[in-house]
């Protein structure tokens, strides 16, 4: 994890970040983040702040141990660096309510399909912006982060920013133009799979697997399969032919899938998605 080898400028000995970090939205993504990161162990809650407009955000907040916020400001106010994570359509508002309190400071946002040139116009103020774009498995601690490597954060700035991700999943650095790619590859990804995994169930259901059965079945395999990737730096060819026997029963599977126009199905699904974030 990089957050092991960051100095102690940035983290304290026992590799807990020593800045306060501050958190605008406490929804599913925010919240995934703030939560992973203090079950990490990464963050301490004494160094979190939080505000959400909604009441039952500020109380799931609240029974992590946090500080709670008044408002925008509040949280600008009394952090280091702030998470940006409200809806695109609300950002132009939350960063109002911010007024002055970002100026100069270090913010991160995961609002999609919105720019860091955006951004700045809706800020009073000049804060250094680092753009990244997140996903739900965060929550698990198995999310993948894109952050945008051309950004104006400080060194010590990035490296939090690094550790705060890496400590829930793994991070790939990319540049801003290629954002909503990553948007439709990695944040829109967990429903794309999901529907491939309960697709792949309803074929077991169909051959008499009980429901249960087929879904956990299924989500290890994907699982399994996607670690395989990871961990061993196989192609995922590599992985089909290990499994598709001459004659065998997976190469008639694999040529349903290829008749069923599957890949062209699958590129056009991530091209569709990119294509709406560039015009959020």
């Amino acid at each position: 994890m990089e957050s092991k080898e960051l100095g102690n400028s940035i983290m304290e000995e026992n590799n807990m970040i020593n800045k306060k970090i501050g958190f605008i939205g406490c929804g599913n993504m925010g919240g995934a983040i703030l939560f992973g990161a203090l079950e990490s162990g990464v963050l301490p809650k004494e160094n979190a702040y939080v505000y959400d407009i909604s009441p039952a955000m500020m109380e799931k907040a609240e029974s992590w141990g946090v500080n709670l916020c008044n408002d925008d400001e509040d949280v600008c106010a009394k952090s280091d660096i702030i998470l940006l994570a409200v809806k695109p359509q609300n950002a132009a508002e939350a960063l109002g309510m911010c007024k002055k309190a970002l100026d100069g400071k270090a913010m991160m946002s995961i609002v999609a399909g919105v720019t860091v040139e955006r951004l700045q116009n809706m800020i009073d103020g000049t804060p250094r912006i680092l753009r990244l774009l997140p996903n739900t498995p965060a929550m698990v601690f198995e999310g993948a982060f894109a952050i945008c490597s051309d950004n104006d954060f400080t060194e010590e700035e990035l490296e939090i920013a690094k550790a705060i991700y890496s400590s829930i999943g793994i991070i790939e650095m990319v540049p801003e133009k290629l954002i909503d790619a990553a948007c439709a590859l990695n944040g829109g990804g967990p429903a794309f799979v999901a529907m491939f995994i309960e697709a792949m169930a309803d074929g077991g259901v169909k051959q008499g697997l009980p429901r249960a059965t087929a879904y956990r079945l299924a989500a290890q395999t994907a699982l399994g399969t996607a670690k395989m990737i990871l961990e061993t730096g196989m192609h995922p060819g590599q992985i089909k032919d290990m499994v598709t026997s001459p004659g065998g029963t997976t190469i008639e599977g694999c040529e349903a899938l290829e008749r069923g126009g599957m890949r062209g199905a699958v590129i056009d699904c991530i091209n569709k998605a990119a294509e709406k974030s560039k015009k959020l």
